[in-house]
């Protein structure tokens, strides 16, 4: 059974989704995070990147959120997705990011920022520090360059790739053990520092081993699964937390290059991430939320005047066609868009980005209604994503959240 379009004032209707961005759960939408305080508390302001692709931004974040610091959030663009903001040089003539700015005074990278707050705010069950973080820190960094070693060289030989890939999982298996010291699943007895450094990179290599090598980090490693389904029972990072097909694109220019090995598997999986389907991918493992459409509904309307805009085709006829694909997410029904819209519906489904639009499921959702609403009038496919940069994700599009 095939129905008509809904107007964007029908599909209004269909949705109540609304989060307190200040006082709610984490969100990436916030500008002014309270906790409940007053807003003459705040003693802290996070600048972090626009699209919340930035792992160092995501681990001060994150322990901003778990110690409930009440800061304000300024947004600057990464170098790799459009022309740093002139007024964030004058602050940071690095550019780099994040930075904070507390008690009046910048300071820089993650880990002095974390030093720091330390110090004025206390630690998070462990200080950056102890001696119990200390090595755990040092494995950290040495997961990391295992990590790159495997995903940013491209091997000469397949005997090369093979030591690249058991270089990694022998540091995986040191990660395990470390893991298993502790009866909970935590790196150390409580959820703490420990973990606040791992999350952005583990979550990263998660995605992208599992797209460009065919390794599932979660899957071939219990303790590492455990590790992440505790991290999903935390409303902290959940409203942090990305999804595979975000990450495994804006990697690329960050990284300087992320190279597949052609096997089976990888192939495979890159197919399952780019095209579907994306439920029951090992990014995610919490319960769908039930208003996970209505989200994704309630974010699209909020953009879909510069949704359409930015979009290569024509305006009218992505209208329709975007408003079918909605119809069929709320409704369940088939709504066949206008011919020539497959390659337009695709365009936005690839550039859906969790969570700065919105969170996992609901990105779910709404990629599987393009994608399914495409697959109505044709197989066409927009032009690859950029892999030497990310000019067509510019968030001067899209400025205020």
């Amino acid at each position: 059974m095939t129905t008509a379009p809904l107007s964007w004032q029908e599909l209004e209707t269909l949705t109540n989704y609304q989060i307190d961005t200040v006082n709610g759960p984490t969100n990436s939408r916030a500008t002014l995070r309270l906790f409940g305080h007053s807003e003459s508390d705040v003693r802290v302001t996070l600048y972090r990147d626009n699209h919340a692709w930035c792992p160092y931004c995501q681990k001060v974040w994150l322990w901003l959120e778990e110690k409930q610091i009440p800061y304000r959030i300024e947004k600057v663009t990464m170098f790799c997705y459009g022309d740093k903001e002139s007024w964030y040089k004058r602050k940071v003539p690095s550019g780099m990011l994040p930075a904070i700015e507390l008690s009046g005074r910048i300071i820089k990278e993650s880990d002095d920022i974390l030093l720091a707050l330390e110090k004025v705010f206390g630690a998070l069950n462990q200080g950056m520090e102890d001696r119990t973080v200390l090595p755990l820190r040092q494995l950290e960094r040495l997961l990391f360059r295992a990590w790159c070693g495997w995903l940013c060289t491209r091997a000469v030989s397949s005997q090369q790739e093979q030591r690249n890939r058991e270089q990694f999982i022998e540091v995986v298996a040191k990660v395990e053990d470390a893991l298993g010291r502790t009866p909970g699943p935590y790196f150390l007895s409580d959820f703490g520092t420990v973990d606040v450094i791992f999350t952005p990179y583990v979550e990263r290599m998660n995605a992208s081993l599992y797209y460009y090598k065919g390794y599932s980090l979660r899957e071939e490693n219990p303790r590492f699964n455990a590790w992440f389904a505790a991290m999903e029972s935390r409303p902290t990072y959940c409203g942090t937390q990305s999804d595979f097909h975000t990450h495994v694109h804006d990697l690329p220019p960050q990284m300087g290059g992320c190279w597949e090995n052609g096997e089976t598997q990888m192939l495979l999986n890159k197919a399952r991430v780019d095209n579907g389907p994306w439920f029951g991918l090992p990014d995610v493992t919490y319960p769908e939320p039930e208003n996970s459409r209505m989200e994704a509904l309630q974010r699209t309307i909020k953009h879909r005047i510069n949704i359409i805009r930015v979009n290569p085709a024509d305006n009218q006829l992505f209208d329709q066609a975007l408003r079918c694909a909605l119809t069929y997410m709320m409704t369940g029904e088939d709504c066949i868009p206008p011919s020539g819209s497959d390659v337009a519906l695709r365009y936005l489904r690839d550039r859906i980005n969790v969570p700065r639009d919105m969170s996992i499921y609901a990105a779910k959702r709404l990629r599987e209604s393009l994608e399914k609403t495409a697959s109505l009038v044709g197989n066409g496919q927009p032009a690859p994503i950029p892999t030497n940069h990310r000019r067509d994700q510019d968030p001067s599009n899209f400025a205020r959240k």
